[in-house]
């Protein structure tokens, strides 16, 4: 395909050879829905490509880590109009504001993310002439548990949606084969997901000062979770252990409130559970627990999971699709039945009372962490395809993870 013509190129000299390699410079812009993901999730990816000489957008709705955005040498674009709930009114006037903002951005690449601007993204980038459009799914927003219907609407959307990219990343292989028949051929990948293995390590000084802070004693077992307070997220589940456990450990949830949720989760009782606000050093967050915990109901795949293993804490996960690939059941962690407050209790029970096995798990988690998950590969991955789409090769489709799964329960 000829029809992507750089904007312009800079030149970087060979000192050995005297040569002068020629390498185009893109315009690039991911789109997300809040800019936390731009921030958090896509740091890594951004700032290569600005180191690369690319000229790098983060398109999303305004918010806190704008600035954060703008450190890695990005230009934030604003659209206001943009939200995580979904209004048939207001989806229609992001959709209109989008295009118009990649109208205006004379793109070269539009990388899209999300469930709601990877849908929205991936036909606006098409009708307002982006010659490559990628879209990295994160994890479909339905579970086989979900209603038919919602799982048709949710498929059928994300399907019509494929049609308008170029290639689809997969974060975790039974999203791919779930959306496979809607996909076109030799134009989709797992890509698996990564982290900066850099910065998460386990750190000392940090585990002292937080739980120093915390009020969290040397001898007390502190159990912890990440994330945004939502149901979803197993919150409920959750608390139920902390209750049925405050007398054996600590417990604690770290991250934001989430305000479209308060008055649904108004039933659960989450008096056992430490409530922290989001924290900016998550190393040393990860490395003050003992024992790290995500009862998610639906993940693409799990970040925070990631994290906690380079940092070599022990887990209890859902055994859902996006925490099944952080490891093996019983070598790396402890996969336990969703939305189930007794299997998640019993597993814990197990970790809190076997130092030895804490360890073990630990260790195995942060081995493989820091075999498998460096975020640098994704991104790598990601310019390969937007060169692949340009030159109309073929991507190489090697594996970048190992997808596994185990049976559930401790």
């Amino acid at each position: 395909m000829d029809w992507l013509v750089p904007h312009e190129t800079h030149e970087k000299i060979d000192h050995v050879t005297g040569r002068t390699d020629e390498r185009a410079r893109w315009r690039i812009a991911h789109l997300t829905t809040a800019d936390i993901s731009l921030a958090l999730l896509l740091a890594t990816e951004l700032e290569e490509r600005v180191q690369e000489g690319h000229e790098v957008f983060g398109i999303s709705a305004p918010g806190p880590y704008v600035e954060r955005v703008k450190a890695l040498g990005v230009e934030h674009v604003p659209i206001r109009s943009l939200t995580r709930s979904w209004g048939l009114r207001q989806d229609l006037r992001a959709f209109v504001d989008l295009w118009r903002t990649l109208r205006s951005l004379d793109l070269d690449v539009l990388h899209t993310h999300n469930p709601k601007t990877g849908v929205m993204g991936r036909i606006t980038g098409r009708l307002a002439g982006v010659p490559v459009v990628v879209n990295t799914c994160h994890g479909l927003w339905a579970t086989p548990e979900d209603s038919l219907a919602k799982r048709a609407f949710v498929y059928g959307l994300e399907g019509l949606a494929a049609r308008f990219s170029d290639y689809e990343l997969f974060q975790n292989a039974q999203d791919e084969r779930t959306l496979r028949r809607f996909l076109k051929r030799g134009r989709h990948q797992v890509v698996g997901n990564g982290i900066d293995l850099d910065r998460f390590r386990f750190d000392r000084a940090g585990r002292a000062r937080l739980r120093a802070e915390w009020g969290i004693g040397d001898e007390e077992i502190l159990v912890g979770t990440v994330g945004r307070r939502v149901r979803e997220k197993g919150l409920a589940e959750y608390a139920a252990a902390a209750q049925a456990l405050d007398h054996r450990a600590r417990f604690i949830w770290v991250g934001p409130e989430d305000a479209t949720e308060g008055e649904a989760m108004a039933d659960i009782d989450t008096s056992s559970v430490q409530f922290m606000p989001e924290q900016t050093d998550m190393p040393a967050v990860y490395s003050a627990f003992d024992v790290f915990v995500l009862a998610s109901y639906r993940e693409g795949f799990s970040r925070a999971s990631m994290e906690a293993a380079a940092c070599g804490l022990p887990m209890v996960l859902s055994d859902i699709r996006g925490c099944r690939e952080i490891g093996v059941h019983a070598e790396h962690l402890l996969l336990v039945e969703p939305r189930s407050a007794i299997a998640l209790k019993s597993a814990l029970l197990g970790l809190i009372g076997g130092s030895e096995m804490r360890l073990r798990l630990g260790r195995a988690a942060a081995e493989r962490a820091h075999q498998l998950f460096d975020q640098r590969t994704i991104a790598d991955v990601s310019r390969r395809t937007y060169e692949a789409v340009r030159t109309g090769s073929r991507l190489s489709r090697r594996p970048l993870v190992a997808h596994v799964s185990g049976k559930a329960g401790p």
